[in-house]
């Protein structure tokens, strides 16, 4: 799918500044065959990674000074107010009756979307018993990865939006994005913040194509390998008041952010005694005609 906008130019590279924090990411080992991950769903636990990761210490900086400047085209995150309405999200029928439109209306405004599609709900908690979902349990992900690829992102929007509308959004030139909405069930959050990379700072090679496979099918991410000049950002202490929109494909293909890596991590002097980390994200697909 093409479109006319034009690209977003990258940004200049920050150097580290004193509210920059250091800390490891687990990044992937390429290997000469495809990688495969065993999903939470086919393992019943945790994921089963069937490839080596490797961790690297990297510069991780505040984005709150920079918030207002970033762009979902160019970094591929943006940080945003959006108080909730629900006050419990471990409330399936509140996620889905209020939440959802919530999430909605946001993409609208943020993207100028004709429609938005969601079509999956996550809770994640590093306690040791995970947050509770209706598939079961779920940990923060721990490895730099995008949660789709230049495969599997059409892929999957033809799944949710349905085959023929695919088409009819093709031939007509629509834009088709997919985001994910990330908030903190409780906040602040002291533990396990979430680290993104800046989109314009990953090269294309540096994204590694894994099989994520699910009791019934088989799908597709990006793992990331690290590379030197990748730059990496995280929101100290998210509020639940706050939500990250993270971009993980776009149909557009022109230069602008696509993919956006992420990954939980510890920052440094971490309290063991701080409350665990309990988020939800909402994936969606937003529709621009």
């Amino acid at each position: 799918m093409t479109g006319s906008a034009a690209a977003v130019l990258p940004r200049e590279p920050q150097a580290p500044s004193i509210a920059a924090v250091t800390a490891p990411l687990n990044f992937i080992v390429p290997q000469a065959e495809k990688p495969v991950l065993e999903s939470s769903a086919l393992t019943g636990g945790a994921p089963r990674e069937l490839f080596a990761t490797t961790a690297r210490e990297v510069d991780i900086l505040d984005l709150r000074p920079l918030a207002e400047s970033f762009s979902l085209d160019r970094e591929g995150f943006v940080l945003r107010q959006a108080p909730t309405a629900v006050d419990d999200p471990y409330d399936d029928r509140a996620v889905e009756a209020i939440y959802y439109s919530e999430i909605e209306a946001l993409l609208k405004r943020e993207l100028g979307a004709s429609r938005v599609a969601v079509f999956d709900a996550t809770r994640r908690s590093d306690a040791a018993a995970g947050a509770a979902n209706r598939d079961g349990a779920r940990g923060p992900a721990g490895r730099v990865h995008v949660d789709y690829t230049a495969t599997s992102g059409p892929r999957r929007a033809a799944d949710v939006l349905g085959k023929s509308e695919m088409a009819r959004l093709s031939a007509q030139g629509a834009r088709i994005v997919q985001v994910n909405a990330w908030r903190p069930i409780r906040g602040p959050v002291q533990r396990a913040p979430l680290a993104l990379a800046d989109a314009a700072s990953v090269r294309p090679r540096a994204l590694v194509a894994t099989d994520q496979i699910f009791p019934d099918r088989v799908g597709e991410i990006y793992h990331l390998a690290y590379e030197e000049g990748q730059r990496w950002f995280y929101a100290p202490e998210m509020t639940r008041e706050e939500v990250l929109l993270i971009k993980g494909w776009d149909s557009l293909d022109d230069g602008r952010a696509r993919f956006t890596p992420h990954s939980a991590f510890t920052p440094p002097r971490q309290r063991s005694d701080a409350p665990p980390r309990e988020s939800i994200e909402i994936r969606t697909f937003a529709v621009i005609e």
